[in-house]
């Protein structure tokens, strides 16, 4: 099979297509062959094994060189082969998972506890949108903002591709949504349904003179005491991510913030996916196919691209400003 392979960190042209072995599913294994992926931080974060600090840490990338060589924690596609002892899925099944590798190829080898059947009112590409995104921010405002209907939740890079499923979550849970974003955004944000929209460009979302249950904060773009005059004292603070870094950010950064929730009123949290079993994954990944094929939630996708282009598609995600998600079709 082909798949865009890293063999040392780098830029996207580190990411080489070469021909490789297509894996065999072993027991309670699945092999899948991948019709569409998407391209996230999670991705050209490992790519450059970036921040440094990252690589001294328990289940970091690699210390020298790249532990994962087939990047693309996304996938979409069709059943191919199952191992032994897996009787949930068949041949021809389309299925969709976050299997934090091996979508920047042609086939990946999944475990079965972790794939799910994908939204049948989805294509495989808008499919491929959803795992890593959407289930961190169902994680971000179910479990550790603890939303609730009726409440105030305010939304920090509402535009982003975890902000576009935060803002159409939180509204489909209930909630009055204020969306934080820049002014070329601004139209997009409010048609996912947020309640009010700021941009950041003309006014600071931590002097608005309100207060929130819950803010979700994709951007980091504060320092953790400013968000006392926008958050109730009971309220929740949660950290999703930030702007990259070569040494410690975003993890500085977050770890600072966790740091200083200790000596505030409100609580804060960090919404981490990567560190979730593939079991509660997968419960997530359930939970967003219903409210998808009940039209509650849907991906916003920016860019497509065909896999040949896979390094463009991550420097063009890189750059950080793709409202929405960036996603590539494997094959047709």
């Amino acid at each position: 099979m082909k798949a865009f392979v890293l063999r040392s960190y780098g830029p996207p042209a580190a990411l080489q297509l070469v021909d490789v072995d297509r894996p065999e599913p072993g027991p309670g294994e699945v092999l899948v062959r991948v019709r569409a992926t998407s391209v996230q931080p999670f991705d050209w974060h490992l790519m450059r094994g970036e921040p440094y600090v990252a690589r001294v840490m328990p289940g970091g990338p690699g210390l020298r060189k790249p532990q994962i060589n087939i990047l693309g924690a996304d996938v979409a596609g069709e059943v191919e082969a199952v191992g032994k002892d897996v009787t949930e899925f068949a041949p021809g099944d389309e299925v969709f998972a976050m299997s934090k590798q091996g979508g920047f190829g042609e086939y990946v080898r999944v475990r079965a506890a972790e794939l799910a059947p994908k939204p049948r009112n989805l294509s495989f590409e808008e499919a491929a949108a959803v795992p890593l995104a959407a289930n961190t921010a169902l994680v971000a405002v179910r479990d550790r903002g603890g939303v609730k209907p009726g409440q105030k939740v305010l939304i920090n890079g509402a535009s982003g591709g975890v902000g576009t499923f935060a803002v159409q979550l939180a509204k489909a849970f209930g909630a009055h949504v204020t969306g934080v974003c820049s002014s070329r955004n601004v139209d997009l944000v409010r048609s996912l349904g947020a309640d009010e929209v700021v941009d950041y460009t003309k006014e600071d979302f931590t002097r608005l003179g309100r207060r929130f249950e819950l803010v979700v904060d994709n951007a980091s773009s504060r320092r953790a005491s400013a968000y006392r005059r926008v958050l109730k004292p009971q309220g929740v603070h949660v950290l999703v991510g930030g702007p990259g870094g070569r040494w410690l950010q975003p993890a500085g950064r977050m770890f600072a913030t966790l740091a200083a929730g200790l000596f505030l009123p409100h609580k804060v949290a960090l919404a981490d996916v990567i560190a979730c079993t593939a079991e509660e994954n997968r419960r997530n990944l359930v939970t967003l196919t219903r409210l998808i094929e009940d039209g509650q939630v849907n991906p916003v996708i920016d860019r497509q691209y065909p896999f040949e282009e896979i390094p463009a598609a991550v420097r063009y995600q890189e750059e950080g400003r793709a409202p929405g998600k960036v996603v590539v079709t494997v094959s047709a």
